[in-house]
């Protein structure tokens, strides 16, 4: 059975996709042991302890320096003992020694068509409000390895999403969600579950 630790700054939505695939068979041989938020307010958090999913906050604003928090935040990770990580909206900086522990171990889930609308600074409701200032007419979802940059790791999956005459940054986003991540988020972590990911050369090579 796969481990899988689950990282969240805020309402957790692909977490609950997440959760909602295991539990309907959607995602196999694989469970979340723990989820970890940087920020005590989360609803995430609330979603896991509703499915009896150890759920824990490591706030940098309890540490004196970021030195101090990244070997808390570290020492929460390597407890629960994972075999995957799973960024669903987390606004952390990983430690460079987290990276390097478990490299091509760690999957995150953006906004968009990477590389468009990705990088520093760019995450959240920004990605969506950059896409419709640029007029782009497809936008959509992908699922990364994490490496040293910031939304650089090797591409595991993507899927397309029209952006539609009219809609605004919030439309979007729901849009993307609904169509992408939440369909792209549980499949990936059901791939590296059956062993369907591997990277060589930097790159992700996925056996459906």
């Amino acid at each position: 059975m796969l481990r899988v630790l689950v990282c969240v700054s805020g309402g957790g939505t692909n977490l609950q996709a997440l959760i909602d695939s295991m539990e309907s068979g959607k995602v196999r041989d694989a469970q979340i042991v723990r989820v970890i938020s940087n920020n005590k307010g989360a609803y995430a958090l609330e979603r896991a302890r509703e499915h009896h999913i150890d759920a824990v906050c490591v706030s940098p604003k309890e540490y004196p320096d970021r030195e101090a928090f990244h070997a808390a935040f570290l020492h929460a990770v390597e407890e629960s003992d994972p075999d995957l990580i799973v960024l669903a909206g987390f606004l952390v900086v990983l430690p460079e020694e987290m990276i390097r522990k478990y490299r091509n171990r760690i999957l995150n889930i953006h906004p968009s068509l990477i590389p468009s609308f990705c990088g520093t600074g760019c995450y959240g409701l920004k990605v969506h409000e950059k896409a419709l200032e640029r007029g782009v007419k497809i936008t959509g979802a992908t699922v990364h390895f994490v490496d040293e940059g910031t939304d650089t790791g090797p591409i595991v999956l993507q899927k397309a999403v029209a952006v539609q005459s009219g809609d605004t940054p919030g439309t979007l986003q729901r849009r993307v969600m609904e169509e992408a991540e939440w369909e792209l988020l549980p499949r990936a972590v059901d791939l590296f579950a059956h062993g369907k990911i591997s990277v060589r050369d930097g790159r992700a090579d996925v056996a459906d």
